[in-house]
């Protein structure tokens, strides 16, 4: 994609999120996350009915009067993107590829955040780390990040997440709110996760397309392809059976991802792409599901 194609596409982004970031998700958004994290602020005298856990012993030992720290909400939030780029993200059967509507999503909880002058940061993974932007502040960061996610072509074929993971939690160690956008089809994070959930709020944004759930009916037989592996098989649309198989497949993915973040104690939120008639009636669909998980949290 060339620099003025790319930078049309960024500022359609831009324009279409921007807007929905604005009347949507400033409330919300800030009510959903602030005051997770509590900063140090100042000392004074010990008074009664303070808890005593918050004693600073140095202080008090100089005095020889008990002294206690005061903490305040930190209103600055850091907001980190783990965005899946695997090959498997480049599907689409509607007019939107998940890694289309994974990118306007970015955008949306992005410019959210820098309305809030939140910092944002980027991991990009596949079945490796494909690219680190560490968090900033400002509407030219967030238009870098978006031109990433736009124009970013992965080198690795398969997904890693517990590889991605393993990287955030070595590389930010300031708390931070953190969606995890993929189509997790994926296994083996579940420690890494459990370790990032001790210390940042971790939410995995579960985006799907409708033909990973259901099969279109008796259109005969379709010749599928693993985006990942590059296998291919015959797939009888007339059969009930594999219809059936096809449906149970994509929920057993789905209730393993539930599973595996509700046991590290962190919040999941699935995203359909709707069927082509109801895109085109409403290619904003993810707002509301974003707008009811915000406040859902608020709550």
């Amino acid at each position: 994609m060339d620099a003025s194609e790319l930078m049309k596409r960024v500022r359609k982004i831009e324009i279409r999120t921007k807007g929905m970031s604005k009347h949507l998700f400033t409330g919300e958004y800030h009510s959903a996350f602030k005051g997770r994290g509590m900063s140090f602020s100042e000392v004074r005298e010990y008074q009664f009915g303070d808890d005593v856990r918050n004693i600073d012993w140095n202080v008090t030992a100089r005095y020889n009067e008990p002294y206690v720290k005061v903490f305040e909400e930190e209103r600055e939030l850091t907001v980190m993107l783990i965005v899946d780029v695997s090959k498997s993200a480049f599907f689409g059967t509607v007019r939107q590829f998940k890694n289309q509507v994974i990118t306007e999503i970015s955008a949306v909880l992005g410019f959210s955040a820098s309305l809030n002058n939140d910092k944002v940061g980027l991991i990009l993974f596949s079945d490796k780390i494909e690219k680190y932007i560490p968090p900033k502040k400002g509407r030219s960061h967030i238009l870098r990040i978006i031109r990433e996610l736009v124009n970013y072509e992965p080198t690795g074929e398969g997904t890693d997440l517990g590889q991605a993971l393993k990287f955030f939690n070595n590389v930010q160690k300031k708390r931070s709110v953190t969606f995890i956008l993929s189509d997790f089809m994926t296994d083996g994070y579940s420690d890494s996760l459990k370790i990032a959930s001790r210390r940042h709020d971790m939410i995995g944004l579960h985006i799907y397309d409708p033909r990973e759930v259901e099969l279109p009916k008796n259109v005969g037989l379709i010749l599928a392809q693993d985006a990942e592996t590059g296998k291919t098989r015959w797939i009888d649309t007339g059969s009930k059976k594999e219809r059936e198989q096809h449906r149970q497949y994509f929920y057993q993915n789905q209730n393993r991802f539930q599973d595996i973040f509700v046991k590290s104690g962190s919040d999941t939120l699935s995203i359909a792409i709707p069927e082509k008639e109801e895109l085109e009636k409403n290619d904003q669909f993810y707002v509301k599901n974003l707008l009811q998980f915000f406040k859902k949290r608020h709550h």
